[in-house]
């Protein structure tokens, strides 16, 4: 075991003295750790990355509004093929108005090569 010269055991007890006599001392100029270092701060990063940060906001901003742009075209096509399905709805409905009346019936079964119904034939038991 190594014994220095000066340890002294510590007491639990008692409270520590301080080692350092307070004498007035002058009052220490405060340095920055670059400063003393001789190293400066530089400014030519901050103005690169502050060049980077407004090119993505740029970037990014461009990007929204070609998607709202795009969005736009995007529902003037769905509306234009939503009035092209009404009209071709309408020319439907008034088609089967047309043809579901008993004269255009009589017509289209005529044309197909079919006759007039005969009387009925009735079956008596036997």
């Amino acid at each position: 075991m190594a014994v220095y010269e000066g340890a002294r055991p510590r007491s639990i007890l008692l409270p520590r003295r301080p080692r350092v006599v307070e004498a007035p001392t002058l009052p220490r100029r405060r340095m920055r750790g670059a400063v003393r270092a001789h190293r400066r701060s530089n400014r030519l990063s901050f103005l690169l990355g502050g060049i980077v940060l407004a090119f993505m906001l740029a970037f990014f901003s461009l990007a929204q509004s070609v998607r709202v742009a795009a969005t736009g075209y995007d529902i003037n096509d769905l509306l234009d093929e939503q009035q092209q399905l009404l009209v071709r709805k309408q020319e439907l409905v008034s088609d089967l108005n047309r043809l579901g009346a008993e004269p255009a019936i009589r017509k289209l079964s005529i044309d197909a090569g079919l006759g007039q119904l005969v009387e009925p034939l009735v079956l008596t038991d036997r």
